[in-house]
C-alpha cells in the first residue's frame, strides 16, 4: 500500500534528512521533486549540497510551480515511484510570486493529485504555526497560506511527522 507522509519542522530541524531516510526505506524507485530555484549564489550552493547528499540512483524532477503535473506524469508509469517533494514553503513562495490565479489553480490541482497518486509520497514542509507574526502583508499571507496547506496535506496524508532537533515526533499514523 502506498503511504503518504508529511514531514514538518522548523528551519534546520532535520526534516529533509528525516524525509530522505524515509524514502531510502522505500523498496522501489524514488524520485526527488525539487521546488527550489537558484535565485542567488547562496541558494545555488544549498541546492548543490542537497544534490550531493542524495543517493545517485534517485530520479530528479524540478517543479517550482506545476507539482500536480509532475504527480500526474509519474502516476502514469507502470510502477509509480515514491516521490519525495521538498519543499512546500519554497513552492508556496514561488506560487505567491506567480500571482493569485496561478496560486489557486496549482494549489487546488496539487491537493487533488496528492489524494489520487498511486505511489508513495513524502512531502516536506516548514511548520509556521510556532513562529511570530510577520511585519508585512506578504509575510503574513505566506504564513497563512503555508499553514492552511499544511493542514490540508495533514488531512490527506496517512502519516504526519514533526522533526524537532532531528528527532521524530509522530503526529499521525
Amino acid at each position: 500500500m502506498a503511504v503518504r507522509t508529511l514531514v514538518l519542522g522548523g528551519i534546520r530541524s532535520g526534516k529533509t534528512g528525516m524525509a530522505e531516510r524515509t524514502a531510502q526505506a522505500h523498496e522501489g524507485e524514488v524520485v526527488y521533486v525539487a521546488t527550489a530555484t537558484a535565485g542567488d549564489e547562496e541558494m545555488a550552493a544549498r541546492i548543490r549540497r542537497h544534490q550531493q547528499a542524495r543517493p545517485g540512483h534517485w530520479g530528479l524532477r524540478e517543479a517550482p510551480l506545476a507539482l500536480a503535473e509532475v504527480l500526474a506524469d509519474e502516476a502514469m508509469r507502470d510502477e509509480p515511484p515514491c516521490l519525495l517533494i521538498d519543499c512546500m514553503s519554497l513552492w508556496v513562495s514561488n506560487l505567491l510570486h506567480a500571482g493569485d490565479a496561478v496560486f489557486e489553480r496549482e494549489r487546488t490541482a496539487f491537493l487533488e493529485t496528492v489524494t489520487a497518486y498511486p505511489g508513495g509520497l513524502i512531502i516536506v514542509s516548514n511548520e509556521v504555526g510556532l513562529g511570530t507574526i510577520g511585519m508585512d502583508s506578504l509575510t503574513r499571507r505566506f504564513c497563512d497560506e503555508l499553514g492552511w496547506l499544511n493542514q490540508a496535506l495533514a488531512q490527506r496524508c496517512d502519516r504526519v511527522l514533526m522533526s524537532v532537533a532531528g528527532l521524530p515526533l509522530v503526529l499521525k499514523g
